[in-house]
């Protein structure tokens, strides 16, 4: 996550300059990728802290019983508080992460097949393994269906603690975890959509198709304001709500639908851009107010208008989206989800239970093994090669950092198992592999920083 570029102070008021910079620092902090996962941690750790109390009951009650309604014509929708959490504020999760895949795809390592092959392929092995040791561990048991749990790792997380070390990793690294870490995130994706869904309903399976098919017309007719968008995206969630497929993949849908290119000749807009400046130059009257510099301000919109134009769809969307998934969806998801109720089970109860030992191993020895062993095999096989200065050290962190599943398993997690309990066991279990995981990763990729500064 980087910080927007900032206005120079220099053409500012002298009584702006105060107020500008405190706006600097909240962007500075609500684009830290750091900051971001200690909310998430903090959030999880609260939830634990008071389902274990005496409040749990009241706080259990508050999610389920304040209930959010809308209603469309003869259409009524009743759903509480905590779907409206999992089914409605973590499809935007889901449309940034549908964004990302996009920017991967249009601009990023996923362009070069050579460079893409690598974190794909270690993506697709540490997904397979840790599915595998599950089913070991709970082959011919009831709950045997938790194989997707321990498949999918959490960006934000990883990204987070890979932003610790600052730039004391190789700038590779960084494109190689965020591009293993889509590639995961769209192999959780296709497995929510066809393994943890409820029965369908053709009709509104149908409408949904229809409505990601108007998505399409919009992108193919140019159309590049947002709101035609986000209303259609909201009838497709709808949609996709009451079909069966989990409604949170209507943001992925969205987000391949938005336009990624710019309405306007960027090889041109510099020229116009200082054709304007210099004509809204000779409008301005300094012996005017500023709001009677109104053919100046006529030249200044028409700037405005087209430096929104020039921004492509999809940055704009996920610009005006990160903040608030970051810093409000995901830590409030954690909040309502991470929780896990301990009370009535035995510490050997938890520990021996097949669904806490397959999440825990997968995550913690199936996901790391996956990944590096998937790395390891394509580099030796001359299939593709590591990052430039990136050593089998930091492929070996960032695998162990691939260990942390947080909130893609715990999203799993709520759609793997309908009995409480073995869902607060399987939560607990990754809650555990990541704390060690992540640990085990900073450690290691800490580790490599210190002897490359000491050869240096």
């Amino acid at each position: 996550m980087t910080s927007s570029p900032q206005i120079h102070e220099g053409i500012l008021e002298p009584g702006v300059v105060k107020v500008h910079r405190g706006k600097r620092r909240l962007v500075e902090f609500t684009h830290s990728s750091t900051k971001a996962t200690l909310l998430m941690v903090f959030a999880a750790l609260a939830a634990f802290a008071i389902e274990n109390t005496p409040a749990l009951p009241y706080f259990n009650e508050f999610w389920q019983s304040v209930h959010l309604e809308f209603s469309v014509g003869s259409f009524h929708a009743n759903i509480s508080l905590e779907h409206f959490i999992n089914d409605f504020l973590m499809a935007l999760f889901f449309l940034m992460v549908g964004l990302e895949i996009k920017h991967e795809m249009r601009a990023g390592e996923l362009t070069e097949p050579r460079k893409a092959v690598l974190p794909i392929v270690a993506a697709a092995g540490g997904a397979l393994l840790p599915a595998l040791i599950y089913l070991a561990v709970n082959f011919g048991g009831q709950y045997a269906g938790g194989w997707g749990v321990p498949m999918a790792n959490d960006i934000a997380f990883c990204l987070g603690l890979l932003a610790l070390l600052g730039r004391r990793v190789p700038s590779g690294l960084r494109a190689y975890l965020s591009t293993l870490t889509i590639a995961d995130d769209m192999i959780a994706i296709g497995v929510i959509a066809l393994f943890y869904t409820s029965d369908l309903s053709l009709p509104w399976l149908i409408a949904a198709l229809a409505a990601f098919a108007l998505l399409i017309v919009f992108n193919r007719c140019h159309i590049y304001d947002l709101p035609p968008y986000l209303a259609v995206g909201f009838v497709l969630w709808v949609c996709m709500l009451f079909s069966g497929v989990h409604a949170t993949l209507a943001g992925v849908m969205l987000a391949l639908a938005v336009p990624a290119r710019s309405e306007i000749k960027l090889d041109r807009v510099g020229g116009w851009f200082a054709h304007r400046a210099r004509t809204a130059e000779d409008r301005y009257d300094p012996g005017e107010p500023d709001v009677a510099q109104r053919e100046y301000l006529r030249e200044v919109y028409s700037i405005r208008r087209v430096s929104h134009a020039s921004i492509p769809p999809t940055i704009r969307l996920e610009k005006r989206l990160h903040t608030f998934v970051y810093f409000f969806v995901l830590p409030l998801f954690a909040f309502s989800n991470a929780g896990v109720v301990l009370g009535g089970m035995s510490f050997t109860q938890i520990v021996t239970s097949p669904v806490a030992v397959g999440v825990f191993l997968g995550l913690l020895v199936g996901k790391p093994l996956g990944i590096f062993l998937s790395t390891w095999v394509t580099v030796k096989l001359g299939v593709s090669q590591l990052p430039k200065g990136v050593q089998w050290g930091h492929i070996a962190g960032v695998s162990a950092l691939g260990g942390v599943g947080f909130t893609m398993a715990i999203f799993v997690t709520n759609l793997s198992f309908a009995d409480p309990q073995i869902a607060a066991i399987a939560k607990t279990a990754i809650l555990a592999a990541s704390i060690v995981a992540g640990a085990i990763g900073f450690l290691i990729l800490r580790h490599e920083a210190l002897n490359a500064e000491r050869d240096a």
